[in-house]
């Protein structure tokens, strides 16, 4: 059975968790799925991305059956070598999204639990329906998180609320997490207003937003002197560049641009 599907339209690259039967909780094929439609993605000419999960829940976590499975063997041999750069398996089902050229934007729903919270924390923009609701899981079994929540959840929230989420593994709801910056807006219909928010996304300068999120991605991690120059060099590089052109054309004429 599928795990994950992943369809195009008008420059937008729609990935979908289709393990509903699940609450798309992710056992083996769907992690390797989720790498791979991020793999696919990254590669193709899509614009945005919007990432959804079909059915009552974005995703509940990992599947309770797959700890069994890690549990007969060495976890270290498992999860200590780097598969995918600087990340496993695992870690790289939030981070791949970070490696997506464009825009990525999670569309919430129902639970966003443990490896979901920390796989909807690999995309820049976050939407959620009233009613989600957010846990880091991981220490309700006796873990920590590990699927790249350690880099990413610091980066969003304050240090006294990643502490609170990652001791107490404690549910909250999308206003608490709206309000905390996990969350970056509140809609009725997350999914209609991810694609609305994905398709003026794409059509706006494909170059230029390429390199405004290889620039926040610096900026995040980088010092002072490291991001001026890097402010600098892609400016430089799409200042009288066809998107640029084209772009000023559309806002004089009045019309919608057309990026080739």
């Amino acid at each position: 059975m599928a795990r994950v599907s992943v369809d195009y339209s008008d420059h937008v690259a729609h990935v979908r968790l289709t393990r509903a039967d699940k609450m798309n909780a992710m056992d083996p094929a769907m992690i390797d799925a989720i790498i791979a439609a991020g793999q696919e993605v990254a590669a193709s000419p899509a614009r945005a991305v919007v990432i959804s999960g079909e059915g009552k829940g974005f995703c509940a976590g990992l599947d309770v059956a797959s700890f069994g499975a890690m549990a007969g063997g060495d976890p270290r041999e498992a999860m200590l070598p780097r598969t995918h750069g600087d990340t496993n398996r695992w870690q790289e089902v939030s981070l791949v999204w970070r490696r997506v050229g464009v825009p990525v934007i999670a569309a919430l729903h129902g639970v966003v639990y443990g490896a979901g919270f920390q796989l909807s924390l690999g995309a820049d923009i976050r939407i959620a329906a009233p009613d989600t609701r957010f846990s880091v899981m991981e220490m309700k079994w006796g873990l920590v998180p590990d699927m790249g929540g350690m880099v990413l959840l610091p980066r969003i929230a304050r240090s006294d609320v990643v502490r609170l989420l990652t001791y107490t593994a404690r549910p909250i709801p999308a206003a608490q997490a709206e309000s905390w910056g996990l969350v970056t807006m509140i809609d009725a219909d997350p999914l209609a207003a991810a694609q609305a928010l994905a398709a003026d996304i794409a059509g706006r300068s494909p170059s230029a937003m390429r390199a405004a999120k290889r620039l926040i991605e610096r900026a995040e991690s980088e010092g002072r002197q490291e991001v001026l120059m890097a402010e600098s060099a892609e400016q430089a590089d799409l200042i009288g560049g066809a998107d640029q052109m084209e772009t000023i054309a559309a806002q004089m004429q009045g019309r919608a641009a057309v990026f080739r």
